[in-house]
């Protein structure tokens, strides 16, 4: 479940949804209400009005929930679903307007939910008119129900400064601007991060620069109610929650054949390694800005896994120890106590072979997430090519986002909006 993230009261106002997943969002307004209470000794009562209207059906969850003080000023506003507790990642937060007439909801509904919506105002006396809204919203139908597949991290891990998130979905996301607005990253260290699609059904999300180590980030996928194709919404909301841990850096150049890790800003160790040996581009090792993956104590390495099969005279299958994964072409710092030329020649089949204690120091101590950095050779890594994303310059990652805007992870909020547009 999520956490709700709240901006002052001066700007907005939260309202406690009682849903385990989605916000949907309707319009009409609700002139019969109760006003009990509102009999005052001077001044007119307040007058409000909210939309979606009370007693509305199948409301669109990918509408917004809107309120509107007619005269006098709204003072509170609360979103709850039938059956569920208000509780953190269920509660709806909303944007009050600098005079404190009109209140909108700031994320989606939950398909096929029954709110209610209680709206106070008060007049220059003070005193109290209340406004009720329930309906019910659209169900989202079988087969178009929008999932949340996988996700890297999760929640609890701890990772390198580098680590992006990413999110895999079940279905294609055509509405790719609303669902990254639905999805919001927060930090202890604000920085700037923006989302970037691969293919209709992941997302990633970088910032700038690297996290500043040392701090907590939570990713609150405000999904339900989010329309990511026609007739296709999501239908839960989901929180993760991780650690970036210490600054961790390796650099290796294929000139001199050394891997240097820098740990917060200092060197601490200096390792002769031996990368690819460059005859054939499977056999060279990619240049550029990598992240470390997954790691293994033990491998199989099998070439016919990066198109040299069986029976090539270039086929080989290895077990290796201690590796370190850190693109999809197969490449992984390991151990290799076959090689007597580390730190002298290239001889490795594309991966920086290292000896055995370093391997296994290297193993021990790296993160997901942390850079490796590779330089010297004439084949560059693809964006795509594992977590390559920090191959892209920031502008090309702005550019690449469908918002095309920034998000400051210190503020709640993202750019942009996850409402669709009303027909």
């Amino acid at each position: 479940m999520m956490d709700t993230f709240r901006s002052p009261l001066s700007t907005r106002i939260g309202a406690g949804l009682a849903a385990l997943g989605l916000l949907t969002a309707v319009g009409c307004s609700s002139g019969d209400a109760d006003t009990s209470g509102s009999e005052q000794s001077g001044g007119e009562p307040a007058a409000l009005s909210i939309t979606p209207e009370d007693g509305a059906a199948e409301v669109r969850p990918d509408l917004p929930i809107s309120v509107v003080a007619e005269s006098g000023t709204i003072t509170d506003v609360q979103v709850a679903i039938a059956g569920l507790e208000a509780e953190g990642a269920n509660e709806m937060t909303g944007t009050l307007n600098e005079d404190k007439t009109e209140w909108t909801s700031d994320w989606t509904l939950a398909p096929g939910s029954e709110v209610t919506v209680t709206a106070t105002a008060e007049n220059g006396d003070g005193e109290e008119t209340e406004v009720v809204s329930e309906f019910s919203t659209l169900a989202a139908e079988p087969g178009r129900r929008l999932e949340l597949q996988s996700n890297f991290p999760t929640s609890g891990e701890t990772v390198g400064v580098g680590m992006p998130v990413i999110v895999n979905f079940d279905l294609p996301v055509q509405n790719k601007a609303q669902v990254e607005a639905a999805m919001e990253v927060t930090s202890e260290e604000p920085v700037a991060g923006a989302w970037n699609w691969f293919g209709d059904q992941m997302a990633v999300f970088r910032p700038e620069e690297y996290w500043q180590p040392n701090q907590d980030v939570v990713v609150n996928l405000r999904l339900a109610g989010v329309q990511a194709a026609d007739g296709v919404y999501g239908i839960e909301n989901h929180q993760l929650r991780f650690e970036v841990g210490r600054s961790q850096i390796t650099r290796i150049d294929s000139d001199t054949k050394r891997m240097l890790v820098e740990r917060d800003g200092e060197q601490i160790q200096d390792f002769p390694t031996s990368l690819g040996m460059a005859t054939t581009r499977a056999y060279t090792t990619t240049s550029g800005v990598h992240l470390t993956m997954e790691k293994y104590d033990r491998l199989v390495m099998d070439s016919a896994t990066v198109g040299i099969p069986e029976g090539h005279p270039d086929y080989y299958k290895l077990d290796v120890d201690y590796a370190v994964r850190f693109s999809n072409s197969g490449e992984f710092t390991h151990s290799a106590p076959w090689n007597n030329q580390l730190g002298e020649a290239n001889l490795s089949h594309g991966c920086p072979n290292l000896a055995p204690e370093d391997a296994r120091w290297f193993y021990e101590n790296s993160y997901m997430g942390d850079p490796l950095i590779i330089t010297g050779t004439d084949r560059e890594l693809e964006v795509d090519n594992g977590w390559g994303y920090w191959q892209r310059s920031w502008e090309e990652w702005l550019d690449n986002s469908a918002t095309g805007e920034a998000d400051n992870t210190g503020e709640a909020g993202t750019a942009g909006s996850p409402f669709s547009a009303a027909e």
